[in-house]
């Protein structure tokens, strides 16, 4: 069930197998207010102690998992290639790739070598933590590698859902709108990292980067904030310094 409309369940599809339950978007359901809470309490219960067994393999492992959300179209399969591209030689990775449908960005991943499962949610608007605990029993992640979940494109569900990551890392284009932050708080207020990605098209566009920052910071003022371009590489260094030093911690 989805915490910001109730919706009912439906099925998902992991490549490879179907039948495990997730969320799906099924709007005009009776649901009285009181028992739709109730629905609601229940459910993030149940997604957080899988969750919290999810982080406790992770930590086991000492494996970094990192929860990349964002809205559609910001880049983030873009950053993730470049990242893995750079990095896959250095450090053991994999991919958790969640999509409504098709298996296109899980083969974008693909390509430059590294492991990746594709989770296809349907209707459904995000990944949960059973979803990724069935991903996982696909995957040989080894010993202190570092393993991106790339959630489902919404700036609104995910946050609610604990997957048993270390981080969620916030990716906002700067073709988006400087006020994202302000307009779905909960997101922003749940990342500790903002990536600010395409400053390349900066040049060509009305967008103050400040008043994006001041705006993140209202919301979270732990917030940390990189700006690169995934494309043209610009700030990647950053970046891939700020993995590191949470590999190290």
């Amino acid at each position: 069930m989805c915490t910001t409309c109730g919706c009912a369940s439906g099925e998902i599809q992991i490549e490879g197998f179907n039948g495990a339950h997730a969320p799906v978007h099924q709007h005009g359901l009776p649901f009285a207010p009181r028992r739709l809470v109730d629905i609601e309490i229940d459910i993030l219960a149940k997604n957080n102690h899988i969750a919290d067994h999810n982080r406790a393999h992770f930590a086991a492992a000492s494996i970094l998992a990192l929860n990349l959300v964002s809205s559609p179209g910001s880049g983030k399969t873009t950053l993730l290639t470049r990242t893995l591209t750079q990095l896959a030689a250095q450090v053991s990775c994999a991919v958790v790739e969640g999509d409504q449908q098709t298996t296109n960005d899980a083969d974008r991943i693909r390509a430059t070598g590294v492991p990746a499962i594709q989770v296809n949610t349907g209707k459904g608007c995000h990944l949960d933590a059973q979803m990724v605990h069935d991903a996982l029993h696909q995957m040989a992640l080894q010993n202190n590698s570092l393993l991106f979940i790339e959630n489902v494109g919404n700036l609104v569900c995910p946050a609610s859902f604990d997957l048993g990551e270390r981080h969620k890392v916030a990716v906002l284009s700067v073709t988006e709108g400087e006020d994202k932050p302000l307009k779905y708080p909960h997101m922003f207020a749940a990342s500790s990292l903002m990536i600010l990605n395409k400053i390349d098209l900066l040049p060509y566009l009305d967008f103050d980067v400040a008043a994006c920052i001041a705006n993140a910071r209202q919301v979270n003022p732990q917030i940390e904030v990189i700006q690169l371009s995934a494309t043209r590489g610009d700030g990647m260094d950053c970046w891939l310094n700020w993995l590191e030093q949470q590999r190290c911690v």
